[in-house]
């Protein structure tokens, strides 16, 4: 993790004894995931991992196995949620604003949000908190923070914790994307990432494109990944909020108002009149959050710029990348796959 991250605190000092048992408990996770299913075929430049029928870098997998075992939800928790490249740090940065407009008023010059990348503010549990490949075979003490709380994952909902996906009260906010930008965005996003490893070539957009629509993506299949939150949010309408993309780009004032009062936090008239509405979206808007110095040279975590998060936020520019046969065969595979379940991406 970054130095000043502010989750850093979650970490405290251990006896000797304790980070042993943490060791033993990481070194069973990564036998584990050495037994799964594989592929050499993927993202990262190594093999990828299929638990639970999604797919995974190994150290992310570790990460998943570790929250499964050790995150225990809150009656207050609330989990912001989706698969990668479609949203995730816009809806971090809106939630984060959302819950904390009491102390961090949205226009305020000195706002978390203009000094810390929202994947510092809003963890994300299997990459961020629970990752022993970044923190260091320890497991965090979350119970330090206060209700409600706050955290991110790109995790399928049939695989969240026990106690996070069956809880009565603990809410998801899940948020999606049409599958031509997502696949775009997910291919720029790895070359980015590569960039950094000279070991590494850039990958041609042709081979993440036959590996997507073979479901071997970050967290893949695509597909399964959005229809299990779907399901979800159709049976637990109460606990689970789901979002597009799209239609928040098109109407940010109706679905940040449906995000606030989902959270237990909505606006108060007052506040609709002072403007806090639009000074949340005018804070988290793309072209603030990517022109801060901290997303724009901050390091994160994981070890990669903050930069990468960022690249235009727009809908449609798929068009400028995929061919008119790739987008027949999305427009089928995609047909295929959520056909009955009344979503429509």
């Amino acid at each position: 993790m970054t130095q000043n991250s502010p989750y850093k605190r979650f970490f405290v000092p251990r006896s000797r004894e304790e980070e042993e048992e943490e060791e033993r408990i990481y070194k069973r996770y990564e036998e584990i995931v050495a037994k799964l299913p594989t592929t050499e075929e993927g993202w990262s430049g190594n093999p990828v991992y299929q638990y639970q029928g999604f797919w995974y870098s190994p150290e992310i997998c570790v990460g998943t196995l570790a929250v499964q075992d050790h995150f225990k939800a809150q009656p207050s928790d609330i989990l912001i949620a989706s698969p990668p490249k479609c949203g995730f740090t816009w809806l971090q940065s809106l939630a984060f604003a959302v819950m904390n407009r009491e102390f961090h008023h949205p226009s305020a010059h000195s706002h978390p949000l203009l000094t810390f990348n929202s994947h510092d503010l809003v963890p994300t549990m299997e990459i961020r908190l629970y990752n022993n490949h970044f923190n260091g075979n320890r497991i965090p003490n979350l119970e330090i923070l206060p209700s409600p709380r706050l955290f991110g994952t790109h995790m399928p909902y049939t695989s969240l914790p026990q106690s996070l996906a069956h809880n009565s009260e603990s809410r998801v906010i899940y948020i999606c994307r049409n599958v031509k930008d997502t696949i775009v965005s997910w291919w720029h996003f790895v070359n980015k990432v590569r960039s950094s490893n000279p070991s590494l070539e850039l990958i041609k957009l042709d081979y993440i494109f036959e590996l997507f629509c073979k479901g071997i993506s970050a967290f893949g299949p695509f597909w399964d990944h959005v229809l299990g939150y779907w399901n979800a949010s159709l049976e637990r309408p109460q606990n689970v909020l789901f979002l597009k993309y799209d239609e928040m780009v098109t109407e940010p004032v109706l679905h940040l108002k449906r995000i606030a009062e989902f959270m237990g936090s909505p606006f108060s008239s007052k506040e609709e009149r002072e403007g806090a509405i639009d000074q949340i979206i005018k804070l988290c808007s793309f072209e603030n959050l990517s022109n801060l110095d901290v997303n724009k040279t901050g390091i994160n975590s994981p070890g990669i710029m903050n930069s990468v998060f960022f690249r235009k936020g727009k809908v449609g520019d798929s068009t400028n990348y995929l061919t008119p046969e790739m987008m027949e065969q999305l427009d089928h595979i995609t047909q295929q796959k959520l056909h009955g379940s009344g979503l429509k991406l």
